[in-house]
């Protein structure tokens, strides 16, 4: 059994709140538009992080993670990006990809906006998208989300509300 956390939209900006609803994972996923080398580094330091590059991260983010990731966590196939869609309305391109070769659990960021859901159109995945963990953008509640993965089944789901999202300072 494997415990996750996941976040996205952190836009430069890291809740402090974030390490200790964090603090049992076993690993971090990040689902893009982290904004900033020193929170990837502040989160690598505190635990093994896996993340993709959104549309706001500049090219020495972009260099350092990969705009998709694939890979299995047990017997979980996983695929994070940040620009999804979200069923059934999937960026053109990832429908395809979907089509060809869905994973059992699809992760975006991007929208701002949680949204936990299995799509009836592909057997077997949850779409999952933590919301914003960031300050920036139109959201009004700063959310990341806590699960495991266990052999090939998805547990534990729990969204966390961090409080509401701030101004910049």
């Amino acid at each position: 059994m494997i415990k996750i956390g996941l976040l996205s939209d952190t836009h430069g900006y890291l809740d402090p709140k974030i390490f200790e609803y964090f603090k049992e994972c076993d690993e971090l996923w990040h689902a893009g538009d982290i904004g900033s080398t020193e929170l990837a580094d502040a989160l690598e330091k505190f635990k093994p992080l896996r993340a993709v590059f959104g549309n706001i991260d500049d090219i020495t983010l972009q260099s350092r993670y990969p705009e998709d990731l694939i890979f299995n966590c047990e017997q979980v196939k996983v695929w994070i990006t940040h620009i999804g869609g979200a069923p059934p309305n999937y960026n053109p391109s990832v429908r395809k990809r979907l089509r060809q070769n869905p994973p059992n659990l699809f992760i975006c960021g991007h929208s701002h906006l949680l949204r936990i859901k299995r799509d009836p159109n592909f057997e077997d995945m949850l779409y999952l998208n933590p919301g914003a963990a960031g300050n920036q953008g139109f959201h009004a509640m700063k959310t990341i989300v806590r699960f495991t993965v266990n052999g090939s089944k998805i547990e534990q789901l729990q969204v966390v509300e961090l409080g509401k999202r701030g101004a910049l300072i």
